[in-house]
């Protein structure tokens, strides 16, 4: 298993991960998604909806825009938004410089903890990775 991909999260086909913390979950973009990006320039996520806006697995949450294209954000798990990462309006680039850490995008509280059983973890997300670069 590679360094990149930390074996505690849970990862969807559209390479945002999970760390699940009680019935929080912390959703960001995998190494490999930043990676192929390239540098991250800007984000709009749903900034103004903490507290107030329910999303289901699979909802586009935001776009994400490098220097070589913008590409949607959809969230892997349903529940209440809780936080988004108010740093990343100032400092997109955190997201390939920390993917795991400073990077995060959001915190939502689960409504369906059983949505992660659907998600991969990391042995399977760096099988799935290794298969879209053949």
């Amino acid at each position: 298993m590679s360094s990149a991909i930390p074996g505690d999260l849970k990862y969807g086909e559209t390479d945002e991960w999970v760390r699940v913390d009680g019935d929080e979950a912390t959703i960001g973009i995998s190494d490999y998604a930043q990676n192929e990006l390239g540098d991250v320039v800007y984000l709009d996520l749903p900034w103004d909806d903490a507290g107030s806006r329910t999303i289901k697995a699979g909802d586009h949450i935001g776009d994400i825009e490098s220097v070589k294209a913008t590409s949607p954000l959809f969230s892997p798990v349903s529940g209440l938004i809780l936080k988004v990462n108010e740093s990343l309006r100032d400092q997109p680039e955190s997201v390939n410089s920390e993917p795991y850490g400073k990077g995060w995008l959001l915190v939502i509280r689960l409504s369906d903890p059983s949505e992660l059983d659907k998600l991969m973890d990391a042995a399977a997300y760096e099988a799935f990775i290794q298969t879209r670069k053949q």
